[in-house]
């Protein structure tokens, strides 16, 4: 069960601006403290991808141009091959190149890798000087700006569960992925004896992390054995996106180089807990008031800006499940009694709800528990924030609060219960396409039909366990 993670009620920390960054990292350099600057992005994956850079060259080439990187990186499957039906990138187009311009502001010096720091890219098309419209980020700071052209500003939180291995992640490729070994072996939520037998991976990873600007709040045992979870401080929701994906890439390094594995797979077994990374929002205006809360209002001092946007995250949650569970396995996690919501209800402090309320006054928001670990955060955002903008544009009131176990809620919508039904979803959607544009609809729907495709076309080892001697 995660901790409630409360969005505060003060404004945000302000970090330090792009060119200042930028400055600091020119000093670092000079001095000999920064040798390897990596220049990163993100695919449709949520993976980090790009390229490590002698901090000299670095200087005196990639920081007025960025890099260059192969259309591809943005039209793979898991396996980094390149199906067909992506429009912006084929053999016919020749896989060329679009350009990676640095976002100063993301610029960290990652602790638990000697002499290096890291800068996010935005994906830019080279000719035109505009930015990809499929690139992840790209999809949310559209978002972002929809949001501010409304008058708001988003601000978020990300709370992340996964498990630690004793197997690295080399031992699981070699079994096979069959039998990977955990460390812990029993339920340890909450327990404290538990969690102290990996607390030095556990203190590297709050402390390094929040050294990097990716400021952890709490880190606690989860409801399976060797299972973990990880609160990181709201913000501006673009700079909770970018500290999502830094996180998870990072955890992933820092437990390989402790010798152990990591993950946020959604299902890793069937009787594992599937792991979450719940999301939580609420709106802000330019004054820095928070909008969710109005005093005397009903229910929970909820606003008819919070209402409305709650109504449009709930209607819209089927049609947009590809952008917050986008695997096959994303979809084994809803299961009833997991922890891991099926209903599209909602409830005041109420875990059994895809929707949960929180926090009081003005740290009064949502908490959307349907994204799995395995989300990529910056599609998670664009889609949920586009959603409770959608609702407000479009003045959608949320159902009544449900009451109870919202496992045997009946008469609401249910999150699809595998990747060919979100993808059916999104197909009919004409929301989806006003809030995210029909480029990118297409370019998502694309990505799904190749996975799906890639499965049913495996053999298993149910397969062959269920119908080799029986059938």
């Amino acid at each position: 069960m995660p901790e409630q993670h409360v969005t505060g009620s003060h404004a945000a920390p302000r970090h330090p601006e792009g060119p200042r960054q930028l400055e600091e990292l020119r000093k670092m350099v000079g001095d000999g403290e920064i040798d390897t600057v990596i220049v990163a992005l993100t695919d449709m994956q949520g993976r980090l991808v790009g390229k490590r850079v002698q901090a000299e060259a670095f200087l005196k080439g990639v920081v007025d141009h960025g890099i260059h990187f192969c259309t591809y990186l943005l039209g793979t499957d898991m396996e980094m091959n390149t199906p067909d039906g992506f429009k912006l990138m084929n053999w016919e187009t020749g896989y060329g190149d679009w350009i990676g311009r640095q976002a100063w502001e993301t610029t960290r010096v990652l602790p638990w890798l000697e002499s290096t720091a890291i800068v996010l890219c935005d994906a830019i098309d080279e000719e035109s000087g505009q930015e990809i419209p499929i690139s992840p980020r790209t999809m949310l700071k559209r978002q972002v700006e929809r949001a501010a052209n409304l008058g708001f500003t988003a601000k978020s939180g990300t709370e992340f569960e996964f498990y630690v291995t004793s197997d690295t992640f080399e031992d699981m490729a070699e079994k096979g992925y069959e039998n990977i070994e955990r460390v812990g072996y029993y339920n340890e939520d909450y327990h404290l004896l538990q969690a102290t037998k990996l607390e030095p991976l556990y203190r590297q990873i709050r402390n390094q992390m929040t050294e990097a600007r990716i400021p952890i709040e709490f880190s606690k045992g989860e409801a399976a054995p060797s299972q973990h979870e990880v609160n990181i401080r709201y913000d501006d929701v673009l700079e909770s996106a970018d500290r999502s994906v830094l996180f998870k890439h990072g955890a992933k390094e820092i437990a390989w180089l402790n010798g152990y594995g990591l993950t946020f797979m959604a299902k890793p077994y069937a009787d594992w807990t599937g792991s979450s990374g719940h999301l939580h929002i609420s709106l802000w205006d330019a004054a820095g008031k928070a909008l969710f809360f109005e005093k005397g209002e009903q229910p929970y001092g909820m606003s008819q800006t919070m209402r409305w946007f709650l109504g449009g995250m709930m209607a819209l949650q089927r049609e947009l499940a590809l952008f917050i569970a986008p695997n096959i396995n994303s979809y084994k996690r809803y299961a009833v009694a997991s922890w891991a919501p099926v209903n599209v209800v909602w409830g005041r402090d109420n875990r059994t709800t895809g929707f949960r309320i929180v926090g009081h006054d003005s740290g009064l928001h949502i908490e959307n528990r349907f994204p799995g670990g395995d989300m990529n955060a910056y599609l998670a955002y664009a889609a949920e924030l586009g959603a409770g903008l959608y609702g407000i544009e479009h003045k959608i009131e949320p159902p009544t609060e449900y009451k109870g176990n919202g496992y045997v809620a009946t008469g609401c919508d249910r999150m699809p219960r595998a990747l060919y039904e979100a993808i059916g979803e999104l197909e009919k959607s004409k929301a989806a396409v006003e809030i995210l544009g029909q480029d990118v609809v297409d370019h998502y729907l694309n990505a799904a039909r190749v996975e799906r495709d890639a499965y049913d076309a495996a053999v298993h080892a149910w397969d062959r366990q269920r119908y080799l001697e029986r059938g």
